[in-house]
């Protein structure tokens, strides 16, 4: 008998969100969703809700209170709108939870989920990049399972021997090495916001291709798949990889290489942890090698990609620096999104600002969300300077 899961989904209105959408709308009666949020897109969120009846939604953005109340009067729907609306939702009694968040303003309402030992489906980095001991110590403590949704982690999860951590010997994140994997450093310099997003393989939101252009969302996956698999930083390795097929890999002391293929679809990461420990059908297109033709790997640069070598220093370090690094990541990806920066000054805003914070390792989130609001602050400043 198929089991019946009760769903709720944070970020609903964003890629990862439309994609789970995709997939629970297809299958609705087994997947029953409980609660939708979304940070400002209430017109999106209102459509979803009409269409997926969910019982509660919620709004991060207090002004679109009253937008809600309208339009769905009469629904049965409750909504809230605010940040602890949003929390409330991650609260409700879904037992599995789609955190994708994007942002250090998914902290809360992720650990809210984790808190009432939910299966937390994880596509908020942010999570474990500023938070992982806190919440994975949180996760253990309330029999909370957390699910990796990213494609490299999620194919990790597919292949890891959890009961056997002893006979890994290191893990492989690949990475498609973004639109500017062939650029110079001199013509990366003059990059645009538009080129940035421009994404080789993958549909994702601006903030997270322009992490992928930089190379700071792999460095970001070093620090989740430290923090997921208990393996140390120095067996974590990254490689190139531009056909996006081959996801990740763990490699054992035996010598075995186990991977897992497919074609670039989040459908698939995000159905393996809809169902698990079960799988469902998708609507993603099969794997067909002959016609993919090759596989090619290389090695990152770091000189032209600096932001995966600050990503492993923040780790190197420990303390609070992977959330200081997160939060000036943030601030000077959005600078070079506004106007404010060019694309080679991120790195340079995120280092700098590394260098300059220092705070030990948070022990609770309001320690993180502290944290994160100086950080913020500093490379806003560096931005303004």
């Amino acid at each position: 008998m198929e089991m019946i899961r009760r769903v709720t989904v944070l970020g609903a209105t964003g890629s990862v969100g439309a994609s789970t959408l995709d997939l629970i709308g297809r299958d609705p009666e087994r997947f029953p969703i409980e609660a939708l949020t979304a940070g400002s897109n209430v017109q999106r969120l209102i459509e979803l809700a009409l269409r997926h009846r969910p019982r509660f939604v919620a709004i991060a953005e207090e002004k679109h209170f009253e937008t809600l109340k309208e339009a769905l009067a009469g629904t049965g729907i409750a909504f809230g709108a605010g940040e602890a609306a949003v929390i409330e939702a991650a609260d409700r009694p879904a037992g599995w939870v789609m955190a994708a968040i994007v942002g250090a303003v998914g902290l809360q309402p992720t650990f809210a989920a984790i808190r009432r030992g939910a299966l937390v489906a994880l596509a908020n980095k942010e999570a474990l990049v500023c938070a992982g001991s806190v919440m994975t110590a949180e996760a253990k403590r309330r029999g909370a399972k957390l699910l990796p949704v990213d494609s490299e982690h999620n194919a990790i999860f597919q292949v890891f021997e959890d009961g056997r951590r002893e006979s890994v010997e290191k893990l492989v994140l690949t990475a498609s090495g973004g639109p500017f994997r062939t650029w110079t450093a001199e013509r990366m310099a003059m990059a645009t916001p538009a080129e940035a997003v421009k994404h080789p393989t993958w549909s994702m939101g601006a903030k997270i291709s322009v992490d992928s252009a930089t190379l700071m969302n792999k460095g970001l996956e070093v620090i989740e798949a430290h923090h997921l698999f208990a393996i140390p930083e120095d067996r974590i390795e990254v490689v190139i990889h531009p056909q996006s097929v081959l996801h990740s890999l763990v490699a054992y002391r035996d010598g075995s290489v186990l991977g897992q293929l497919g074609t670039p679809d989040m459908r698939v990461p995000i159905s393996y942890a809809l169902a698990w420990p079960e799988r469902i059908e998708t609507p993603a297109a099969r794997l067909d090698l002959a016609k993919v033709g090759q596989l090619t790997f290389e090695m990152p640069d770091p000189i032209r990609f600096p932001a995966l070598d600050l990503a492993r220093r923040a780790l190197q370090i420990g303390g609070a620096a992977p959330t200081i690094l997160n939060a000036a990541n943030e601030v000077a990806v959005y600078g070079f999104l506004n106007g404010r920066l060019g694309f080679l000054d991120i790195a340079r805003v995120v280092e700098s600002t590394l260098g300059s914070v220092a705070a030990p390792a948070p022990a609770s989130i309001d320690e993180v969300r502290a944290i994160d609001a100086e950080v913020r602050a500093r490379a806003g400043a560096r931005l303004a300077a």
